[in-house]
């Protein structure tokens, strides 16, 4: 630690830090523009100066940027000397020469960076009288607005897109003061995290597309904390609404998970919220009628038709949900009995998951969280796609690839703080990072090398990795002369690294993979290092549905099928995702009664006998449990309209209707508010033991005062109800959180799940997150980040997994059917957003070359395959990195039901259905 002075004060700050950096933790006011604290400094803007002094003697001293002076011990500055301050506000004035007066109309007015600068340095009067600048802005795509002419040139955008995403398609042109950041010509932006613009930029070049669609200025949203729903990484995001609808997600900083920055997916996938396909309404259908459709119906009357269902079946069956909360699942087990409970989840996924889990549960190494991930100095892939199923994973890997060459800028003494003179020093060195899977993506392009194979032959990669790192570790003897070669360069850069990570998932369908992963985690651990595991899941609630145990999707088929009951109830689940279409039909015939509880209309809710339309994540309070195992707690942004209730509401009314006959019943029915649910979850199973500590109960309160939602500027609803009333409407009282649905109430520091919105006086931009933080950059202040409920062993010496799968041999005439991830469009929800529907590509089939040659295809082709009882049209693809004796199938909408890993015979498959016919 170091003191420093400024304006004759003494504060403690951290040495590895810049000045502006420690004088920002210590809420002191410096105005910036380039700097970012994940992006470090590189001097751009001039607009970070203060007086820098030799000593206590030194009454002259010298300006200095902040963002690229360090904080020795001793140093002594002043922020609000003459000189800084002129120097500061003729730089801001320059800044403003061009930029356009447009902030009433500017989507960013009111949380603008490049206002609070202004006002902070003290430049209210325009004097230029000349002719502005102006440019021709782009079409960037769906997501983001171009506006060139609000640019004051401070690089960030270029810096985020190309230096920490990895993109390629933004650039800076031209020179001086005509400099213009886009693309080369009008595009869609083809990183998957260039939402992050609208956040990095300081001013309204690049703002939300989505949100201007139904634009509400920043007090006038009622916001709250939320959770992604479309991965199983759990970030950590505000959801915002204005007049009953999702208006905008933005990032909320967790320390601990996905820090600054989102993907688009997570972004700006939150329209499935405001779709034109969400139940609203309680549907019944006339009982043993399946061929009527359902009709509309109140709600008593409804809860009483499915109360006497549910008196008269012979047994229930509950199915569950990976994307539903885990106080759902909770309601629905309660209600139907452990035993008739089922994870609505086929075998295989459920194995991956308790393979999964028992590795978390006995083994030595824990699990890393993103943050972690961003920290590793070497890191194995074994399997999972991560641009296309965790993108915010992807993202924390290409930050970990300068771990390892920063022991070269710790050499030549250069603070990491200095982006430049970091990025001089490493010119293009890179750390290990070794990706073998199925799939290639521009994210292979930062890896040390790519194993491109079928998945027994990734797993075996990872046997013998383990096998080379722990000499008492299984081995493979027989790999090819290149796989030992390889094997080798990545057991050495593992055994070298002090924080290595080890990645796998369950997308594959290769349990192997999983135990191969495990087997290099645990060889590093006994030699010392402190290595960490990553698992990729296939959903946002997938690891919290595992804990809770039950049986699969088919031993539901089966009670239906063997009349040990006849009567369903389907939480937030489409089955025809998860089993064949004949499959899933017969299962539904079979059933007297179907219950369905869900958001969004799919082809389970048309077979339903009941439809009650559930809230979805912004309108309810949950508990998501993330793929690292940490619990996380969102919250209910707004109350919907109409019939609309969140799921574990249902299934208490339901419980209440049934008479609650069964002591299991009789749980649930005894819940009034959302606490009670907390507190039944965590009886639920033995990790779940610690969820009521995720974050404060709703009887919480700061000086007697829930905590407000809205802001302090927010306008209120009275206008809309002007033709019926002038009165403001009472606010609806919230009984299951300390927050309230109001601008009153306590403003003032508080427990981090509970804040509502970022701000500071004089910081009305997402910058004000710094105010929160005691050290810029780290956790907040009391920062909850949710509590991790699977802890490592004691043990050091697990039994090592020794099923080593046989290589990979090409049939002759079967292929093995692999799937394909898609960032934009394979997860359930998000592409029910119109902007990412947009970027939903074409279903297609993945081919090595060779294959495409064998079967009579040509490139871009389109043909009909004919599988598992349905046919899909889809297009040809030839890659070389598919593994010869496979084919990728793209997991969108379209081919939303197959279910693969699975071998095809092609031959038959496309002659049988369609003919080949030319694109």
């Amino acid at each position: 630690m170091a003191i420093i002075i400024v304006d004759n004060k003494s504060y403690t700050v951290d040495e590895k830090q810049n000045l502006l950096a420690a004088c920002l933790g210590h809420g002191l006011n410096v105005p910036y523009f380039c700097w970012h604290p994940a992006m470090g400094s590189v001097g751009a803007c001039r607009q970070c100066a203060v007086k820098q002094f030799k000593d206590d003697r030194d009454q002259t001293g010298r300006l200095v940027m902040s963002c690229m002076t360090p904080a020795t011990n001793g140093a002594r500055i002043s922020i609000d000397d003459p000189e800084a301050k002129a120097f500061r506000a003729s730089v801001i004035e320059w800044l403003m020469v061009n930029h356009p007066h447009d902030c009433p109309v500017c989507d960013e007015g009111g949380e603008c960076h490049l206002q609070d600068m202004t006002v902070m340095t003290g430049h209210v009067y325009r004097r230029s009288r000349f002719p502005k600048r102006t440019h021709r802005n782009q079409d960037l795509g769906p997501f983001i607005r171009h506006e060139m002419n609000r640019c004051i040139q401070c690089y960030r955008c270029v810096r985020y897109y190309r230096d920490y995403a990895g993109g390629r398609d933004l650039n800076v042109f031209g020179s001086h003061d005509a400099l213009y950041f886009g693309r080369e010509q009008d595009g869609t932006l083809e990183n998957e995290f260039s939402g992050n613009l609208v956040e990095i930029c300081p001013t309204g070049v690049f703002t939300d597309k989505t949100f201007f669609h139904h634009y509400t200025r920043k007090w006038d949203l009622q916001s709250a904390q939320s959770i992604c729903p479309h991965c199983s990484l759990g970030c950590n995001t505000t959801a915002s609404e204005r007049y009953g609808t999702l208006r905008r997600v933005t990032n909320r900083f967790n320390s601990q998970v996905n820090g600054y920055f989102l993907c688009d997916r997570g972004r700006f996938g939150y329209e499935y919220v405001n779709s034109d396909k969400r139940i609203k309404q309680v549907l019944i259908r006339p009982e043993g009628d399946r061929a009527k459709p359902a009709q509309p119906e109140v709600v008593p009357q409804a809860l009483a038709l499915a109360g006497d269902r549910l008196r008269q079946a012979r047994g229930i069956v509950g199915i569950g949900s990976p994307r539903a909360s885990l106080e759902a699942n909770v309601a629905l087990r309660s209600l139907v009995g452990p035993q008739q409970f089922y994870q609505g989840i086929d075998e295989r996924e459920r194995q991956l998951l308790s393979t999964i889990l028992n590795i978390l549960r006995t083994g030595p190494v824990p699990s890393a969280s993103i943050h972690d991930a961003e920290q590793a100095d070497a890191v194995l892939v074994l399997g999972p796609d991560l641009l296309n199923e965790a993108p915010r994973l992807a993202l924390a890997l290409l930050q970990s690839i300068r771990q390892q060459p920063m022991e070269r800028v710790d050499e030549l003494k250069i603070p990491q703080w200095d982006e430049a003179a970091v990025r001089n020093a490493l010119q293009n060195r890179r750390g290990p990072l070794f990706l073998a899977g199925y799939q290639r993506t521009w994210f292979h392009a930062y890896a040390t090398d790519s194993y491109f194979a079928a998945p027994d032959d990734v797993a075996r990669l990872g046997f013998a990795v383990a096998g080379t790192i722990g000499q008492v570790a299984p081995s493979v003897p027989d790999l090819s002369r290149e796989a030992k070669e390889l094997t080798q360069r990545i057991a050495e850069a593992l055994t070298h690294a002090q924080r290595p990570l080890i990645i796998a998932g369950t997308s594959g369908g290769s349990q192997a993979t999983i135990e191969a992963a495990a087997n290099v985690a645990w060889a590093l651990h006994r030699q010392g290092k402190q290595p960490r595991l990553s698992f990729v899941l296939p959903e946002a609630n997938s690891a919290g549905l595992a804990l809770l145990g039950g049986g699969t999707l088919h031993d539901a088929f089966d009670s239906i099928s063997q009349g040990k009951a006849d009567t369903v109830i389907v939480l937030e689940n489409d089955l025809y995702r998860r089993a064949d279409q004949a499959t899933v039909d017969a299962f539904f015939d079979k059933a007297r009664t179907v219950i369905v509880i869900d958001s969004l209309e799919h082809p389970t809710a048309a077979r339903a006998d009941v439809l009650l339309p559930a809230a979805t994540g912004p309108e309810s309070d949950g508990t998501f449990v993330n793929q690292e195992g940490r619990a996380q707690r969102f919250y209910q942004v707004y109350i919907p309209q109409g019939a609309i209730a969140e799921s574990w509401r249902w299934l208490k009314d339901l419980a209440h209707a049934q008479s609650a006959q069964t002591e299991s019943g009789a749980g649930v029915a005894a819940w009034n508010t959302f606490d009670d649910a907390v507190s039944a979850t965590a009886t639920a199973a033995p990790e779940l033991a610690r969820v009521g500590e995720i974050a404060p109960p709703a009887s919480f309160r700061l000086v007697g005062q829930k905590l407000p939602r809205q802001s302090e500027r927010y306008s209120g609803r009275t206008s809309l109800l002007s033709h019926l009333t002038m009165h403001e409407p009472p606010p609806p009282v919230d009984h299951d959180s300390p927050l309230g649905f109001t601008m009153e109430g306590y403003r003032g520091s508080l427990p981090s799940p509970l804040i509502s919105q970022f701000w500071a006086p004089g910081w009305n931009s997402i910058q004000a997150v710094n105010t929160y933080q005691d050290e810029v950059g780290g956790p907040l202040r009391d920062e909850m980040p949710g509590v991790r409920l699977l802890k490592p062993a004691v043990s050091n010496a697990p039994a090592w997994f020794t099923a080593i799968p046989r290589a990979f041999q090409p049939a002759s005439q079967q292929w093995l059917l692999l799937p394909l991830s898609a960032v934009f469009g394979s997860d359930e929800l998000s592409g029910r957003a119109p902007a990412i529907a947009e970027r939903i590509v074409q279903p297609f089939l993945s081919l090595h070359p060779s294959d495409g040659a064998r079967l009579g295809l040509e490139e871009c082709s389109a043909i009909d395959l004919a599988w598992q009882g349905a046919t899909y049209s889809l297009a040809v693809r030839f890659e070389p990195s598919t593994p010869v004796g496979t084919a990728g199938l793209s997991l969108v909408p379209e081919v939303s039901g197959v279910r693969v890993p699975a071998w095809i015979n092609l031959f038959e498959a496309i002659k049988s259905e369609g003919k080949r016919r030319a694109a």
